[in-house]
């Protein structure tokens, strides 16, 4: 759906009423119509229909955060191309929305923060989007996620994780922490590093949560925002045993994220 936004600049106070009082009402339709009838086609056994390659599950998952990120006048455009089958997807960490961008890509289960799973709506098609919840800080929390990891990863399903372990300013792609890549060696699938750039240089920041900035806020400060154009950008992988140990996938999965991110 395309939205005809008043022609004042969009920074000022009336062109973000005007986008709220489109974008409300669209996003009420989205929660309260299309979320209760995808939950129904995820309760009947929508997994067994394949459409081509994909499962109608999944199909309606991915179709319902895609229909998520445009509410929020995000533009999706997928650049390169996931890889099918059991997959490590490894993504640089900006935003509470990093899972509804790829999940509108390519269906994945995700790594996620455990507080995620108490956030409203977010939370609840994080758990239906197989969403592992990490206790951060937690060595113990941590050892059962690199379990249930490997298991999903040895059963044919992809995993995705944003291995910087919280997220940033936009501004710069942390540290990426190497454990986490040992689920994907020890299952012997690849990795496929990913990055999100919403829109590059100050609009990457201003999709980041701000200082002192809570979901809630971050919510709907967003919802308000001008419409922006979202790159996942799926990069070159690298296959089992291409590189040696944890640590050199995590330094080599980083080096083209911020590569790919330092593009024009």
């Amino acid at each position: 759906m395309r939205f005809k936004l008043p022609a004042t600049p969009a920074g000022s106070p009336l062109a973000r009423a005007g986008r709220y009082a489109l974008r409300v009402p669209v996003l009420l339709w989205h929660v309260l119509v299309h979320l209760p009838l995808v939950m129904i086609g995820i309760v009947l056994p929508s997994d067994r229909i394949d459409l081509g390659g994909e499962s109608l599950r999944d199909r309606l998952v991915r179709a319902w955060q895609g229909g998520l990120m445009r509410v929020f006048g995000m533009r999706m455009r997928k650049v390169g191309s996931p890889l099918p089958g059991a997959t490590l997807f490894v993504a640089n960490h900006v935003s509470w929305m990093d899972i509804s961008a790829l999940h509108s890509q390519r269906m994945m289960g995700f790594v996620a923060k455990r507080e995620i799973d108490g956030w409203p709506l977010v939370g609840f098609m994080a758990r239906r989007g197989e969403t592992i919840f990490h206790q951060r800080g937690s060595q113990e929390s941590l050892g059962g996620v690199l379990e249930a990891m490997v298991e999903r990863l040895r059963s044919g399903r992809s995993v995705g994780v944003f291995p910087e372990g919280r997220t940033r300013d936009g501004a710069e792609v942390g540290p990426f922490h190497a454990r986490i890549f040992g689920a994907a060696v020890e299952a012997g699938v690849p990795v496929q590093p990913v990055a999100l750039r919403y829109g590059g240089g100050a609009d990457q920041r201003e999709v980041a949560f701000a200082p002192r900035e809570n979901f809630a806020q971050n919510f709907l400060r967003l919802l308000g925002d001008p419409a922006r154009v979202v790159e996942v950008v799926f990069l070159e992988p690298l296959a089992p045993g291409e590189a040696d140990g944890r640590g050199t996938i995590a330094r080599i999965s980083r080096e083209r994220i911020v590569a790919a991110m330092q593009e024009p």
